[in-house]
C-alpha cells in the first residue's frame, strides 16, 4: 500500500513538471517588457494631465468661494499618485 501510494506521487510529480505554457509565458513577458516602458510613459503623462485638470478645477473652485476644497484637493492628488504608483506596481509584478 505505502509503496504504491509512493509511487502514484512520484508519478503525479513527474506530470505537473511537464505541464506546458512555459515557453508561452516566457513570450508573454518579453513582449510586456518591450511595452513596458511606453506604458510607464503613458501612466507618467495620465498623472500629468489628472494633475493638471486637478489644479484647474480647484482654482476655479476657490476662485468662485467655495473654500472648502480639501476632500478634493486629497481626490485629485491620490488619483495622480496612483498614476504614477501603477507602473512601479506593474514593474514589481511582472518582475521587469
Amino acid at each position: 500500500m505505502k509503496f504504491s501510494l509512493t509511487l502514484f506521487v512520484c508519478l503525479l510529480a513527474l506530470g505537473a513538471a511537464a505541464q506546458p505554457g512555459i515557453s508561452e509565458m516566457q513570450q508573454a513577458r518579453d513582449e510586456l517588457a518591450a511595452d513596458y516602458f511606453s506604458a510607464f510613459d503613458l501612466s507618467l503623462v495620465l498623472a500629468t494631465i489628472l494633475g493638471l485638470t486637478g489644479a484647474v478645477k480647484i482654482y476655479h473652485n476657490w476662485q468662485m468661494g467655495k473654500h472648502h476644497i480639501d476632500a478634493d484637493i486629497a481626490a485629485w492628488f491620490y488619483a495622480a499618485f496612483f498614476m504614477l504608483l501603477a507602473g512601479a506596481f506593474l514593474s514589481a509584478l511582472f518582475g521587469i
